[in-house]
């Protein structure tokens, strides 16, 4: 299979333009997407829905629809913490109103993890993804998430703060970790139970309309089950057990990238469609420019040096791979994708020019 960083130093690994693995962005540079000019203040947000809609929650799920009543199927990419750039997002894609309530009636939206971190207000993203979960539901579609690895580092940092663990840079703990890969202070103050238990519960993989959604591009879920459901139930269980050194490992796990990048890598994705269904794999984590290798920057017509950004999903790995993470982190956008793909993404990095 696909060779994958093995990220367990404690530093979520990223790689360069030549492949280098480099430590994650501690914090981002302007973002560019959404439009240029100067945005309109938005609406305070109102409180989120309490307790949460009974589709977060464990256990099982509500019967589903007829498929032929279903509404459009969209995904979300990586926010952490971008609450503005996700309400522009939302709002162009037509699934939110000016006010930031749920639009889309019958609609299903998919987030694939990484609320927080990095960006200035990951706690008002979970707010916001909370409350829009109970407003679809009440208008017959739904908005629902996957765990990524930094809710799972944001846990075991609230959890167990000053716990060592075992990392390949050496000793450390779950809270030095989590400030060595973004983490904001502001978050953990606000940080409330409602929305630990509501972390704690998220499924890690899901299967919707021949896609195989989860956040991160590894093979390790195959570590925990050979089914969707499997999976989810091995995750949830472990998460229950508050043990700090079993949430540490599946951190480690689910930091670890690229398994469909390489030679080997359509190889590994058909292992996981095999395994847990689905035609084509849906991921986050891993931003676009760093699976295609395109660096940071490009000429364009000009002869003049911008920003290289992604400006749609990048499908790659023999066409059996989608990658949603824009990298708003680094100023790219944030993916706000229908599924499938209206057309085929052949060129997904193009240059861009600055506001």
């Amino acid at each position: 299979m696909a060779q994958e960083p093995a990220g367990d130093s404690g530093v979520e690994f990223r790689a360069d333009a030549a492949g280098a693995a480099v430590p994650g962005h501690a914090a981002a540079t302007q973002v560019t997407a959404p439009p240029a000019g100067p945005p309109a203040a938005a609406p305070p947000l109102p409180p989120p829905a309490a307790p949460p809609a009974p589709e977060e929650t464990a256990g099982a799920p509500a019967a589903a629809p007829p498929a032929d009543s279903r509404g459009p199927l969209y995904v979300v990419g990586d926010v952490h913490g971008y609450l503005d750039e996700l309400r522009a997002a939302l709002r162009a894609a037509g699934l939110t109103d000016e006010e930031d309530r749920w639009a889309a009636g019958t609609s299903r939206l998919w987030f694939l993890g990484d609320f927080t971190d990095r960006g200035p207000d990951g706690v008002g993203v979970i707010d916001l993804v909370m409350r829009l979960s109970a407003e679809a539901a009440a208008a017959g579609g739904y908005c629902k998430a996957l765990l990524g690895n930094h809710e799972l580092l944001l846990l075991g940092a609230h959890r167990f703060a000053d716990t060592p663990v075992e990392s390949g840079a050496g000793t450390a703990t779950f809270r030095a970790a989590w400030m060595l890969n973004g983490g904001q202070p502001s978050d953990m103050e606000r940080l409330e139970d409602h929305h630990v238990q509501w972390m704690s519960r998220l499924d890690s993989l899901a299967v919707e309309d021949g896609h195989l959604l989860l956040h991160s591009d590894t093979t390790a879920y195959l570590d925990y089950g050979d089914t969707v459901e499997d999976v989810n139930d091995a995750i949830f269980q472990a998460l229950q057990r508050l043990d700090s050194a079993e949430t540490w490992e599946l951190f480690r796990k689910f930091t670890r990238r690229f398994a469909f990048r390489d030679e080997d890598g359509p190889q590994a994705a058909r292992t996981l469609l095999a395994t847990f269904g689905g035609a084509r794999i849906v991921h986050g984590h891993s931003p676009i420019p760093y699976l295609t290798g395109d660096g940071d920057t490009a000429i364009d017509e000009d002869g003049e040096e911008r920003p290289l950004r992604p400006t749609e999903p990048h499908l790659y790995a023999e066409d059996l791979a989608i990658a949603m993470d824009g990298g708003v982190t680094m100023g790219g956008p944030m993916l706000v994708s229908r599924l499938p793909l209206a057309a085929e993404a052949t060129d997904a990095a193009v240059p861009a020019a600055t506001a």
